[in-house]
């Protein structure tokens, strides 16, 4: 028996520490992805669609409301912006930034603005809340914009035969995106008039301190706003008496807001340059999106069509085609809203350094 050797123990022994580190690291792999990503799914087995649990409150009573597909997008977009900025804002939180709490307040705002916009701040909003901007090519009449000015202006300008039918459907354009911005700007307000209401029962003189600070920030921003709604107004003005010029740069009412923006903020001809050409391929953007909205609500309409028809495997094909142009359009309309958020801020940026120079 002395010369009969054992299988060297090494070979197994080696095995079995690989396997355990492995075992090891799938296992920490899974624990801390189930901690840095989102749970894949919520309480209903549904998958989750933003990181922010009260995001996903908003998104699911959005859903239970039955908004329009297009205000779906709108929502879902404005949801992934606010998302977005709050993930931002965490991490200035953490590195010891935002001290005065502006910008905590300023999300705070952001996200009431979206609750009221959509009708879920549980105020009953007498404003109506549907856009137009799909039914510029309907012929039915819907020339009202809640606004005696505004009113007074369309009816002057569709009775002047200034304006070719393409040239109304764009000014037509103009006039709803200026009513969606006093809209927007009413809620600002209101808004920030519940925040004051809050504010007056301060206890400690520091602490009134800093928020008397955000409440000037806040009516500064109230201030901006209602300056950009005189000089819309005044441009709605001039083109309803004057029409469109020939070297009219831009078509879309966003992207000409951003083009008046930038003329007005000091800024060198080279940037002007470089600030106009991304605005083109924005305005392209805005095209297409305008075209998914159109062809969203399309795809919705036949959608209810067929299921009162009720076969079965046609709903089930046009269902998945609404839901892959929904999901598209979700997406498209989130990539809109950021460029739009990152020129704004471009141009502000620009026109600062200028004035500090």
């Amino acid at each position: 028996f002395e010369h009969m050797t054992c299988p060297s123990p090494v070979f197994p022994l080696r095995y079995l520490v690989v396997a355990l580190c492995l075992g090891a690291c799938a296992m920490a792999g899974k624990y801390s992805r189930e901690v840095n990503e989102p749970k894949p799914s919520g309480s209903d087995g549904q998958t989750v669609e933003f990181r922010i649990a009260k995001l996903n409150q908003v998104w699911e009573k959005a859903k239970r409301m039955q908004l329009s597909p297009v205000r779906l997008t709108e929502l879902h977009s404005d949801l992934k912006i606010q998302e977005k900025d709050e993930m931002q804002w965490k991490k200035m939180k953490v590195e010891g930034l935002d001290e005065n709490g502006e910008k905590e307040a300023q999300l705070r705002r952001n996200f009431n603005v979206i609750l009221a916009k959509y009708g879920m701040d549980g105020k009953r909003d007498t404003r109506p809340l549907e856009s137009n901007y799909l039914k510029d090519h309907d012929t039915k009449e819907a020339d009202a914009f809640d606004d005696p000015r505004l009113d007074k202006l369309w009816n002057k300008a569709k009775s002047s035969g200034k304006f070719s039918s393409e040239e109304l459907l764009s000014l037509k354009r103009e006039f709803q995106h200026h009513k969606d911005k006093i809209h927007e700007y009413n809620i600002l307000m209101d808004t920030v008039s519940r925040t004051e209401e809050i504010h007056k029962n301060v206890i400690s003189p520091l602490e009134g301190d800093t928020k008397e600070h955000v409440l000037h920030q806040k009516h500064t921003e109230l201030k901006q706003k209602m300056r950009d709604l005189n000089q819309g107004f005044e441009r709605l003005r001039k083109l309803s008496h004057e029409g469109f010029t020939e070297d009219s740069e831009f078509r879309e009412p966003r992207v000409i807001e951003l083009w008046e923006a930038a003329k007005r903020a000091n800024l060198s001809d080279d940037e002007l340059d470089s600030i106009k050409e991304e605005l083109h391929h924005f305005e392209t953007k805005v095209e297409k999106h305008s075209h998914y909205q159109e062809q969203l609500e399309l795809s919705h309409q036949k959608l209810q069509h067929v299921e009162a028809l009720g076969d079965k495997e046609h709903i089930k094909r046009n269902k998945e085609k609404y839901n892959t142009l929904a999901e598209k359009t979700r997406e498209m309309s989130y990539k809109m809203k950021k460029h739009m958020q990152d020129l704004s801020n471009k141009i502000s940026q620009q026109g600062l350094a200028h004035n500090e120079l």
